[in-house]
């Protein structure tokens, strides 16, 4: 830290240091003290979404502040770590800055590359390698599917299994053969659905249909999380103004029925569409 009082500059020894002192099982605060990897994971994933949220609103004061605090979240692991005898801060520096080094012999190396193109598959090219030289020091089988994180939202995970998957070749060739499977899951659903299925095995059939609209939307070349995001923002806006059109009329969702919201639901959507 700069010596200025009253302009202080911090460095990321300072923060390490910061970090130090908050997990002091003497002096330090409480609540730090009492975090595990499994209490503070949540937050970790909390933060990453917020550094989305704020690129997503071009934020630029927001994103710093935002990646401030999951780089917060990388030293309080790391700093757990640390205290079990695990790793420390330096550790995980060392581990990063090798695999970038690694993957990229046409930066730090005599290798070329063409394009971005290029680049991104010669940069599978040696996950798929690691993955190999991983499952091989574990007695294992390689696999195409390993490393696939399993803690990813799902939608997410399910389209990097399939990219997986397609790029051995087991992928639907054209898309109207998911359209077709997804007719055939949404079928096997309504039929478990109306034999009165056990809650089990609805939530299965749920599942695989789910798993279609991922896949479908790899062969659209959706994303679908930002097309759900889009469809919820949707939502939102028109439940907006239906409640700002019973208000006009003296009422709340409350005091209303489905009939009449469903009426007004139309109307928000007429003037969407005719703005």
């Amino acid at each position: 830290m700069s010596t200025d009082a009253s302009n202080p500059k911090y460095t990321i020894s300072d923060l390490l240091h910061i970090m130090e002192r908050l997990r002091d099982p003497e002096n330090g605060c409480p609540w730090d003290v009492d975090q595990t990897f499994e209490t503070i994971a949540p937050y970790t994933i909390e933060e990453a979404y917020e550094v989305d949220e704020a690129i997503r609103a071009n934020d630029m004061q927001s994103l710093k502040d935002e990646l401030g605090d999951l780089m917060f979240q990388a030293v309080f692991h790391a700093q757990m770590a640390r205290e079990a005898g695990h790793f420390s801060f330096d550790d995980v520096v060392q581990g990063v800055s090798e695999k970038m080094v690694r993957r990229h012999p046409h930066v730090f190396g005599d290798a070329t590359v063409e394009d971005a193109d290029a680049q991104t598959k010669a940069w599978e090219r040696h996950k798929a390698k690691e993955r190999k030289e991983k499952a091989e020091a574990a007695g294992t089988v390689p696999s195409v599917l390993d490393g696939v994180t399993v803690g990813l939202p799902s939608l997410l995970r399910a389209i990097k299994l399939q990219n997986r998957a397609a790029r051995v070749g087991f992928d639907w060739p054209q898309t109207e053969q998911v359209l077709d499977k997804l007719q055939e899951e949404a079928n096997e659903l309504l039929a478990e659905y109306r034999t009165q299925a056990p809650h089990p095995r609805l939530k299965e059939e749920f599942g695989d249909m789910l798993f279609v609209m991922a896949n479908l939307a790899r062969h659209m070349k959706i994303d679908p999380e930002e097309a759900l995001r889009g469809a919820n923002a949707k939502f939102e806006r028109r439940f907006h103004r239906i409640e700002e059109l019973l208000h006009s009329r003296g009422k709340s969702p409350e005091q209303s029925d489905l009939a009449e919201m469903d009426a007004l639901w139309d109307q928000a959507k007429h003037e969407e569409k005719g703005s």
